[in-house]
């Protein structure tokens, strides 16, 4: 499964619309007014499916994410030089990103990938394809993609 995933221009917040691989959009990703980013994911009929918040007043960010109003894990950067690390709390999983953090894979706790996230270059906004084998774990994909883009984001800013 492959889901493109594209900021929309003039947007004061986060806004992202996720589409599938024919074009349909599967989730609309709406910022909110708040200290640090809250990021609400909407499915097609609108209905709201997760979140992700970041906790301030951390030494490092941290994100927490929430899928129906339940906590699923957290996502916080680790302390690094070169190589971007971040560790996660959901599923045993982990991430292995390149120095850019433009491209990265989301690997489960034996090691096998569970998606592959690529920053696509050319385009006037932060687009990332995000290729998933089991749609299963489409939206904690989402959700992980989505705290990296906001941590980048506040950090550049």
């Amino acid at each position: 499964m492959k889901l493109l995933f594209k900021q929309k221009m003039f947007s004061w917040f986060d806004s992202y619309d996720i589409y599938a691989e024919n074009g349909t959009v599967l989730y609309t990703v709406k910022g909110q007014l708040s200290w640090g980013h809250c990021l609400k994911i909407f499915d097609a009929s609108g209905r709201e499916v997760g979140m992700v918040n970041e906790r301030i007043f951390t030494f490092l960010p941290k994100f927490e994410m929430y899928e129906d109003g339940k906590y699923v894990g957290c996502i916080s950067k680790e302390f690094s030089f070169f190589k971007p690390k971040f560790n996660i709390d959901c599923n045993g999983w982990h991430i292995d990103g390149d120095l850019f953090e433009w491209d990265y894979d989301v690997l489960d706790a034996s090691g096998r990938k569970i998606a592959a996230v690529t920053k696509e270059i050319f385009n006037w906004t932060d687009t990332y394809s995000i290729y998933i084998d089991n749609p299963v774990y489409a939206l904690r994909a989402l959700m992980l993609v989505l705290a990296i883009d906001a941590e980048k984001c506040s950090r550049n800013n």
